[in-house]
């Protein structure tokens, strides 16, 4: 992680599970940390459980990645601030518990999942490649937060997945679209979709789970290690695509 001492990082969907596991990893590793959700009582008491020289180097700011005027007024934020991001953590991502065909009036829970999922994803890598090509930043690294469900869609009996599933894939192809694009404009950074399997977060509602017998999942801190390998590859190595399952995972 040398390489990556005192430049600066952005990870989204920071206030709990794999965002906060992951900024707390970075910011320890010694880059400058800025954490974006949308509670910031989570946000500062992230930042009150970290020791003194790491509290000094991580920042935070409240967006909602689905609002674009709020991504492009905090990556303007972080231009001014702390020079640009260098490194950009798409996790912040959502799960709605309705269904296509049964839910009356689901419209909302529908959108509320692309916009998030997907198009808060496309709004930060925009934001945040422009400013790597402004400051002529050559190294940059912009990681997705994908999911199995973007690769092939789990049956969990009784449990309709909804727009997650078409969410994911839609983030698997866009990555795959951003290499490409990073490739004709001459950039070198670097693009790694990361898709675990099920992780013991707040978006598993595990009420719904019960009954199902044993349900094998990672650790948030698990894909937080996982993101630190990835942006650690030396320059000719980029990690395209890289799925984690938990030993025992049944799907």
């Amino acid at each position: 992680m040398d390489r990556w001492a005192n430049r600066v990082a952005v990870v989204t969907g920071a206030s709990s599970g794999i965002g906060a596991a992951s900024a707390k990893d970075l910011v320890a590793k010694g880059m400058i940390v800025v954490a974006l959700a949308r509670r910031e009582n989570r946000l500062q008491e992230l930042k009150a459980e970290l020791p003194a020289d790491q509290a000094k180097r991580f920042y935070y700011r409240v967006c909602d990645v689905a609002v674009e005027q709020q991504v492009i007024e905090t990556f303007a934020w972080i231009d001014q601030q702390l020079g640009g991001a260098d490194v950009l953590v798409n996790n912040a991502g959502i799960v709605r518990n309705n269904t296509f065909l049964v839910d009356a009036n689901n419209g909302d829970a529908l959108r509320a999942v692309l916009e998030t999922n997907v198009l808060g994803v496309s709004w930060c890598t925009r934001e945040a490649f422009q400013s790597m090509q402004r400051r002529k930043v050559d190294d940059g690294h912009i990681v997705i937060v994908n999911s199995i469900a973007g690769h092939h869609v789990p049956i969990v009996p009784h449990i309709s997945l909804n727009m997650y599933p078409s969410s994911k894939y839609a983030i698997t192809a866009m990555t795959e679209v951003l290499r490409q694009e990073f490739l004709n404009k001459g950039a070198k950074t670097k693009i790694t979709s990361i898709s675990p399997g099920a992780v013991d977060t707040e978006i598993i509602d595990k009420d719904r789970l019960a009954g199902l017998g044993e349900f094998p999942m990672l650790r948030s801190e698990d894909v937080a290690d996982a993101i630190s390998y990835c942006i650690q590859t030396p320059p000719h190595v980029q990690i395209h695509d890289l799925i984690i399952k938990p030993i025992g995972e049944k799907f």
